[in-house]
């Protein structure tokens, strides 16, 4: 089971940071950005539409030049990376989850990522016709569909935009669903997974992988629930 670190890590640092991809790297076996476009057209890694919540800055992301967001804090004296900066950190070390955030935008940066290419790619959106577009654009990287709400079918749905993996939220995971997904040769890999209870509970339930806000706890979390299902185990 393989451990994303959500954010980079976003419960050891500012999300989407540098800084917090660090930490991530330490546990994770991939970590997962969120990509949006600058007005100058550059990807850079931010969650939201705006600047306000994580930043000292005001205003749509994409009313600023990627000179302009440079200068401003993202936290503890972090600056908001671009995507180069951020391959340029993962490249060979560690996997990378990159989530489509803005329809439209699959071109641009399935070109920047093909620049330099992580050891492993995941392309992942909640908009269905971003993942058929970016596993169009390209093929060789694995892509998923994210969801929280009843969608009436995400297997189907994911297998119609040619997805390899679905990352429902964690509350809409059950073990009907990983069985319908498994046979139709899905990987199931739900998010935010952030305590020991939740992670053992998913080891039973069979999901091929997480995503968590600290992936070092849920590394020895982990660990210890596979310590407590093996014969023998405590």
């Amino acid at each position: 089971m393989f451990i994303i670190g959500h954010r980079g890590a976003r419960a050891l640092g500012p999300e989407n940071t540098l800084g917090a991809l660090r930490r991530g790297m330490a546990c994770a076996d991939l970590v997962e950005v969120d990509l949006r476009l600058t007005r100058d057209g550059i990807v850079v890694a931010i969650h939201d539409a705006t600047l306000d919540r994580t930043t000292n800055g005001t205003g749509p992301v994409k009313g600023y030049t990627v000179e302009d967001l440079a200068g401003l804090d993202a936290g503890e004296g972090e600056r908001i990376p671009t995507l180069r900066e951020i391959l340029d950190l993962v490249h060979s070390d560690t996997g990378l989850v990159v989530e489509i955030k803005e329809p439209g935008t699959e071109a641009v940066i399935v070109s920047a990522l093909m620049e330099m290419m992580p050891e492993r790619l995941v392309l992942v959106s909640f908009h269905p016709a971003s993942v058929a577009t970016a596993k169009n654009l390209l093929p060789g990287a694995q892509a998923g569909l994210i969801y929280s709400q009843e969608t009436g079918g995400p297997v189907a749905l994911a297998r119609s935009v040619q997805a390899d993996l679905i990352l429902p939220r964690w509350d809409r995971v059950s073990r009907e669903l990983v069985k319908e997904a498994h046979a139709a040769g899905l990987l199931v890999v739900p998010w935010l997974l952030n305590t020991e209870d939740d992670i053992g509970e998913a080891l039973r339930l069979g999901i091929d992988g997480f995503s968590t806000d600290d992936p070092c706890a849920a590394r020895r979390y982990l660990d210890a629930s596979v310590r407590q299902a093996s014969p023998g185990g405590a």
